[in-house]
């Protein structure tokens, strides 16, 4: 079953926003068994809109589109979708109670531009938007579903989750899709492949895999479609198992699941804690920890350090250090670490002391070097990374090798 993804709005194409529910829409319908095979962006214009859905069409069974729905005059895809269906609009008398429910609950006074939200294409079935004003419009045409939700994600996610996708098992008679994914890190994506090219080209027809690098890391998905979910995933369990076997050593957890997010449930189950010292990420690892629900177990918290005097008064590192060695050395960052325990009382301690750029490289440390340290009760260790030039790659991969550590020391001692 396939299906297509239609954002409309100006603002995604001058990249004022940036388009996260095509990629939210994409993850869950492909949970259900529905393949999305485009996703295509317009600007408000309703040629535009009448162009994008002709071809959706043609090529899709399902088409999901997002956005064009408020109440200003840029707001066309109501509009737009009657023209395309050759249909009248009608006011819905159920979505015009919602929304005079709505102004009347924050005593706002409605004016005609509300009034209109509640204008929906004959023919259609409206599904009531509980988050907002905007109504969910569902539509049968030439054997397809076109579904119009809002733009606004928490809206368009409720909808997705409590009406769209239910409705859309119910229609149609959907495949199992079953994926496993590997999480890998410390090795690069052409060496992994050579690794397990054997492996990889025993892989039966129905069975795929995909490399998915990111900076330090690759995630290894096998997927399979099929009629029986319990053969699929007993089958692709035997390849993943094999993947798994031969590469033990840069395997981080058989989930998809992000790096510090593997590091916290290693962390949670062992009953340790962490905090951070950051220089030059800026809290960048601070806030890939605390995205997830749930860190405040494992994680206590952390300081963002740049100077030499909130170096010494927050983390006691030694001004004689400092003098001698400057922020970015093996001497002050491993410092950082330990005065992280001392100051937050945590079992590890992560730090990272650097020049991002793209200013303030000096001979010996040119733009780039940075100094990341790991503290525990079996002591510290230290490592210097030499990363390039360009700041906002040398932050993340600053974050990606410090947690990387962490993962090394947790897998090392097991504790």
């Amino acid at each position: 079953m396939l299906a297509e993804i239609i954002t409309i709005g100006d603002e995604i194409l001058i990249g004022q926003i940036i388009d996260t529910n095509s990629a939210w829409m994409a993850k869950e319908l492909n949970l259900i068994g529905i393949k999305v095979k485009q996703i295509t962006s317009v600007s408000d214009d309703a040629d535009h809109i009448v162009e994008a859905l002709t071809l959706a069409e043609k090529r899709a069974k399902i088409i999901l589109i997002t956005g064009g729905l408020g109440p200003t005059k840029d707001d066309i895809t109501k509009i737009t979708l009657a023209r395309y269906f050759n249909v009248g609009l009608r006011r819905d008398e159920a979505t015009l109670a919602h929304i005079t429910e709505i102004f009347a609950r924050f005593n706002k006074p409605m004016i005609e531009s509300n009034m209109k939200q509640a204008d929906v294409p004959e023919g259609c079935t409206v599904i009531k938007n509980e988050n907002g004003t905007a109504p969910c419009m569902w539509f049968e045409h030439n054997g397809n579903i076109i579904v119009s939700m809002p733009g606004v994600p928490f809206e368009m996610m409720y909808l997705m989750q409590e009406q769209i996708l239910p409705l859309l098992k119910s229609t149609f008679k959907l495949p199992f899709i079953v994926h496993k994914t590997i999480l890998t890190a410390n090795i690069g994506e052409s060496f992994l492949a050579a690794e397990i090219e054997d492996i990889e080209n025993s892989l039966p027809e129905h069975i795929k895999l995909a490399y998915l690098p990111r900076l330090g890391q690759v995630r290894l998905r096998l997927s399979s479609e099929g009629t029986d979910e319990t053969i699929l995933k007993d089958e692709v369990e035997v390849y993943a198992q094999r993947i798994i076997a031969r590469v033990k050593k840069n395997v981080v957890v058989e989930e998809d699941i992000a790096l510090e997010k593997a590091i916290l449930n290693i962390m949670d189950k062992r009953k340790l804690t962490l905090s951070t010292a950051e220089s030059c990420t800026g809290g960048y690892i601070a806030h890939l920890i605390t995205q997830h629900p749930g860190c405040s177990s494992v994680y206590v918290g952390g300081a963002v350090v740049y100077s030499y005097e909130l170096k010494e008064s927050v983390l006691g590192v030694s001004p004689e250090t400092l003098d001698n060695f400057g922020a970015v050395s093996e001497q002050t960052v491993k410092e950082m670490a330990q005065g992280a325990i001392d100051h937050f009382k945590t079992d590890y301690a992560v730090a990272v002391s650097g020049i991002a750029g793209p200013d303030g490289g000096m001979p010996g440390k040119p733009v780039g070097t940075v100094w990341i340290a790991v503290a525990s009760c079996k002591g510290v260790v230290a490592k210097v990374y030499n990363f390039g030039n360009k700041r906002a790659q040398n932050i993340e991969r600053s974050a990606i090798a410090a947690l990387t550590m962490i993962l090394n020391e947790l897998n090392q001692y097991g504790d």
